[in-house]
């Protein structure tokens, strides 16, 4: 590489991002050394002050790398900090930085939020930033912000929050497009109002109890978990929905998170997967609506009901609810007539049905209002799963129905999912579903 332009090589070394590989160029030579001011990212993993030699703390060989630097737009810090050591380095850096990501380390950690300033308060120095990151972060108190014009992506990962804090947070960032809150404990009341807001994740865990209110006209992408009241008026750009409260759940935590930090997490899931409720949703009118997902333990049926109907011109609709009722009484779903059903829904292409929701449609009423010349049209895909042999006449005949009424079918999946077989009922009904695969064999599927 000496033979080569010291612009080609200003260029290939810009694209250095890892702190290891930053830190072993530097010691190539003089010219590289100045190569790297530079950079556009850089990235300290979590290890990466590990087996580091000499007397420096790691506050201050990263403030020296980044000191470095002319015109950075990347910092990712996985490695522990302190807030006197981020507050130093987005001193040097904080007029070229555009994305930030945290691993903030102080989710059970209250000291933290004594310091002043804490590490959280120090972000308002990056006042140009234009996505932030953060995991595994405390947030008790308002965090002293200023307002981020510029940003646009939050992402809070693995969090405790309290209900005036999270607001603060929220209000700093009026010009949100992408917000995603996931593993955030202690939230009891959401309200978020962003006009430009059009993708937002809510996971929250704890007592499922939560109420969210969402007023966000540009709103294209909604998924809520976690909450039992859910408001959300201004939904005409809304175009996938899912809503679910199998608290604790989740698969986007950092592989790094402290092993009893996860173990925490996952016992207080398990809890609240017997406790996930929702109670009530107002939405209005879903007329963009393309792709609904309900999924949890119980829903009150009005809920349910509700959200079919404003769904009517949805195309993929995934159900897996296990129960309904109101409180404690844990109730199967009504009868839900089959003819009715998908002429509400006439443009449903994929349906994924689970649990009570087949059973609805499979009672012995539900196929008497067939009348002639009765289909439906646009249906090409049916996930159907099944883990009980009752009533297998009226499942075979819904089955049967779903091949015989859907002309564009073109692919069902029958799934046997913890099916007991000790009665006799059971063989019969996998031998029927066997039949039902013989005769469809280009359509129907098995799992």
């Amino acid at each position: 590489m000496d033979s080569l332009p010291d612009a080609v090589i200003q260029y290939i070394l810009s694209h250095l991002s890892n702190a290891r590989d930053v830190a072993a160029c530097n010691c190539v030579s003089k010219r590289w050394r100045e190569s790297l001011t530079y950079l556009r990212s850089l990235y300290f993993p979590r290890n990466s002050f590990d087996s580091r030699p000499g007397s420096y703390s790691s506050d201050t060989v990263v403030w020296k790398m980044l000191s470095a630097t002319a015109c950075l737009e990347e910092l990712v810090v996985y490695s522990p900090f302190t807030s006197a050591g981020l507050a130093s380095w987005l001193s040097l850096v904080h007029s070229s930085l555009k994305d930030l990501e945290l691993r903030m380390d102080n989710v059970m950690d209250y000291q933290a939020c004594l310091d002043s300033p804490s590490k959280l308060d120090c972000i308002a120095a990056a006042k140009k930033l234009k996505s932030l990151k953060l995991w595994g972060v405390l947030m008790a108190n308002p965090p002293k912000w200023d307002v981020f014009e510029n940003l646009l992506c939050l992402e809070i990962v693995g969090a405790r929050l309290e209900d005036p804090a999270l607001s603060a947070a929220l209000g700093a960032c009026p010009n949100l497009t992408n917000l995603v809150l996931l593993g955030c404990e202690g939230v009891r009341s959401v309200s978020i109002e962003l006009p430009y807001l059009e993708h937002c994740k809510l996971d929250f865990y704890g007592s499922g109890n939560c109420s969210l209110s969402l007023t966000c006209p540009q709103i294209e992408l909604l998924e809520v978990q976690g909450c039992s009241w859910i408001r959300v008026r201004e939904t005409t750009c809304l175009r996938n929905l899912s809503i679910a409260n199998n608290a604790g759940k989740h698969s986007t935590y950092d592989p790094g998170m402290l092993f009893s930090q996860l173990c925490r997490i996952l016992i207080i899931g398990l809890l609240c997967d017997a406790l996930g409720r929702v109670y009530m949703v107002d939405f209005g009118k879903l007329s963009a609506l393309e792709s609904l997902s309900m999924r949890g333990v119980q829903w009150c049926w009005d809920a349910i009901s509700k959200m079919l109907e404003w769904s009517n011109e949805v195309k993929h609709l995934y159900m897996k609810v296990e129960f309904t009722g109101d409180l404690e009484a844990l109730l199967p779903f009504p009868e839900v007539d089959f003819v009715e059903f998908f002429n509400s829904h006439p443009k449903l292409q994929k349906f994924d049905i689970h649990g009570a929701m087949f059973a609805a449609l499979c009672q012995k009423n539900s196929l008497k209002n067939v009348e002639p010349g009765f289909v439906i049209p646009c249906l090409e895909e049916v996930v159907v799963q099944v883990r009980s042999p009752l009533n297998a006449e009226q499942k075979m005949n819904t089955l049967e129905s779903l091949l015989k009424y859907g002309k564009n079918l073109k692919k069902m999946v029958i799934r046997i999912l913890q099916m007991k077989s000790s009665h006799s009922s059971t063989d019969e009904f996998f031998d029927e579903i066997c039949r039902l695969r013989f005769l469809n064999r280009k359509i129907v599927r098995i799992e």
